[in-house]
């Protein structure tokens, strides 16, 4: 699998988890409460951007989860066996 594929998989897990958690809630109001400008949410929910670490966290924070549950949420959209890097 190419590394710009396999980037956007990552992507796309992380945007569906993102609009999974935001739930009904906008894109604005989400973002205003958390203190997470809405272009970062735009772009991560459209598959764009890899977010900072720190971003991360936040969303975790903002979702009422820990960082490990976050992710968690995230690697359980991933094909299954799925790695980053071939070795």
């Amino acid at each position: 699998m190419q590394y710009s594929n396999k980037k956007q998989i990552l992507l796309n897990a992380l945007s569906e988890t993102v609009k999974e958690l935001r739930g009904e809630q906008s894109q604005f109001k989400f973002a205003s409460e958390n203190d997470i400008p809405i272009s970062i949410i735009s772009t991560l929910e459209r598959g764009i951007k890899d977010p900072q670490y720190t971003t991360l966290y936040k969303l975790a924070e903002a979702c009422s989860l820990s960082l490990d549950e976050f992710m968690k949420k995230i690697i359980d959209k991933l094909p299954k066996d799925f790695t980053y890097i071939d070795k």
